[in-house]
């Protein structure tokens, strides 16, 4: 299984933007997914989940800013981000668990079996 993020780049706060995570060797409709993120000096922070059967979680300070999807014809993952602020500065992730998880481990890194590279997403006010 390989994750390639793309996407990243220099948004001005309250600007858009679309990260993406091209996925081969698995499909995205068959795994949960996620997006994580990781600020200088910060820990690797959840960002957003989606599961094989649709259902998304958030972290709170993104929910209604920022929204989770896939493209199951194109095997990519998507991360829309709106409103953003300066403190969505942070190298994004995507992450794919190839079984199942249980709700209190979704927002667990350490659970995630595959990561892509990361893409810079850097906000400024």
């Amino acid at each position: 299984v390989q994750l390639q993020a793309s996407g990243g780049g220099l948004v001005q706060a309250g600007g858009s933007l679309r990260v993406s995570c091209a996925a081969s060797g698995r499909a995205v409709s068959s795994t949960t997914m996620a997006w994580f993120r990781q600020a200088p000096g910060k820990e690797r922070e959840f960002v957003a989940a989606i599961r094989s059967g649709g259902s998304t979680s958030y972290l709170d300070s993104v929910r209604g800013r920022f929204t989770i999807s896939r493209d199951n014809a194109k095997n990519t993952l998507y991360l829309q981000m709106t409103s953003m602020w300066p403190e969505d500065t942070a190298l994004y992730y995507c992450s794919l668990k190839e079984s199942y998880i249980i709700s209190s481990n979704l927002r667990n890194p350490s659970v995630y079996d595959y990561w892509g590279q990361g893409t810079q997403v850097t906000v400024s006010s």
